[in-house]
Formats: structure tokens, sequence, C-alpha cells
């Protein structure tokens, strides 16, 4: 789910697909849920502005909720469900996935073809690093992902949407003698936290505000999802899988991306590896 990834490069093992569909299950009810609690923000606002014949009483820090969002907050909430729930059940779907690399470290890389003959990649990888950690890495400070990241010139985020969903643009560092070029990426983020894993999915959305930028090519990105499950035997380290679904746009040849992609996300994860590792030894 993050964008950008020819330049920007930004777990299951293959027997751990099988236990996909049952994470499907859990983070589309734990969706639904989410909806309907935002539903239910504005009824809660219109309760605590009813009298209670108490004066001069000043809500205690817990009893105050989060504003109810408008029709057009909601729009993106659901766009950032809609994506994860598609991303995956792409993931759930056991038949196809063909080795494209496998790692001495243990990341492994598969690949598919979808209808409409775009392939999509799946990353698996085992990271040394809490749940929590990689969630604020990825998401709550996807700002800051140029400081540890340098394939991405910069993330911007355009609107925070409820508690769990933002809009970002996104555009790739420049690179010499790169083939493929900037790209730039309009999309909205949508994470759910679940006992001891966390879902990030996203997908491009268009803005009429925000039309393509001059010297850019924009590029679509999703519907994509990251899954992180801390493992059972060891709260420290996470199973991490990325699912890659991107149109570059452009005048590239398939065999290009193709080749690109994979090696994008081996290489967003050995930065991501050594940001965690630079945590590590500062704590």
């Amino acid at each position: 789910m993050l964008p950008a990834v020819v330049k920007l490069c930004c777990g299951i093992s293959y027997p751990h697909l099988r236990s996909m569909a049952g994470l499907r299950r859990t983070a589309v009810a734990v969706i639904g849920q989410e909806l309907t609690q935002l539903q239910r923000w504005g009824q809660i606002q219109e309760h605590m502005r009813a009298p209670v014949g108490l004066k001069n009483k000043e809500p205690k820090p817990e009893d105050v909720k989060p504003a109810p969002l408008r029709e057009d907050q909601l729009f993106f909430v659901r766009q950032g469900q809609e994506a994860m729930r598609k991303a995956l059940s792409m993931l759930e779907d056991e038949e196809g996935w063909k080795v494209e690399i496998t790692e001495s470290n243990g990341d492994v890389i598969r690949s598919k073809v979808m209808p409409g003959a775009r392939r999509v990649f799946r990353l698996e990888a085992v990271l040394e690093a809490s749940v929590d950690e990689l969630y604020n890495l990825l998401f709550v400070k996807v700002e800051e992902m140029h400081q540890w990241n340098p394939n991405i010139q910069e993330i911007k985020v355009l609107k925070h949407v409820g508690p769990e969903t933002i809009v970002t643009h996104e555009v790739s560092a420049p690179t010499a003698g790169n083939l493929i070029g900037q790209r730039d990426f309009l999309s909205v983020r949508h994470s759910c936290k679940h006992e001891s894993g966390v879902y990030l999915g996203g997908t491009t959305i268009q803005l009429d505000s925000f039309p393509p930028q001059a010297g850019f090519v924009r590029a679509e990105d999703g519907p994509t999802c990251i899954v992180i499950q801390a493992l059972r035997d060891d709260p420290g380290k996470c199973r991490f899988t990325w699912l890659v679904n991107m149109d570059l746009k452009g005048w590239l040849p398939k065999s290009i991306v193709n080749q690109a992609l994979p090696r994008a996300q081996l290489d967003f994860t050995r930065h991501l590896r050594r940001r965690t590792t630079a945590s590590a030894t500062q704590r």
C-alpha cells in the first residue's frame, strides 16, 4: 500500500498463505465495525449537546468524542476500506502465484497475473521490529519516510479523515540514469488494527483540487495492502506481507516494469530494516 514503489521502493511464507482467509474475515469484520462507529459519531455528538441539567460542567478528556465525519469524508474512508478488502481477496487466492525472487535472508517475492493482464507482486519477509514500530513508520509518521528512504522525495498528508484514514501525495526521488523517471501518486490510505496485527490498505483517488503535477507522470496504485503480524514465539519480530498492484503509466514496456517492481520492493525492505535496526541501537 505504499505507492511510488519503483522509485520510492515503498509475512507470510507460502504455507502461511492458507491462513489469509481468516485474516481477511477478521479484517472485513473490523472494517465493518469501524464504519458503524464512524456513522454513530454524529449521534454521540448530538447527545453530548443535549441539556443535562448541569451547568458549567467541563467534560472529562475521556468523554470527548471525535467530531462526526461529513459524507464527503466518509467517501474517503469507504474508498480505503474497499481497497483493503479487495487487496486481501487477492492475497487470499492461493492459485497462480509464481516465485520471482528468493533472497538469502529469507525474503521472497511472488507474482501473479490478474484479470486485465496486470501482474501483481507479493513480498513476504520477517522483520526485527514490533507491530507498533512498523505501524508508526509506515502510517503515523509517513511524512518522515524520506528521512530513511532515499528513493522518496516527499510524502505529504493532504487530508486526515477520521482516526485511521489519510489522503496523501507522494513523489519519487530523481535518480540519474533511471529509464522510468519520476512518478507521483495521489492515494487514500486506511489502517486497521486488530489484536496482534495491523492492516494497511490503499488505492489511487482523483481530486479536482489536486490535478497531475508538471514534471511528473501521475501513476496509479491499488488496491494494495500491507499485513503486519507479530510472531507468536517472538513478539519483537513481525511477519511482513506487502501486495503491490500498480500501473506506472507512460510508455514503458511491461518487461521493464515487471523487473523494476519486485526489485523496488526488496530495496524498500532493505531501507526499512536499516531504519528499525538504527532505532533498536538507540534504545
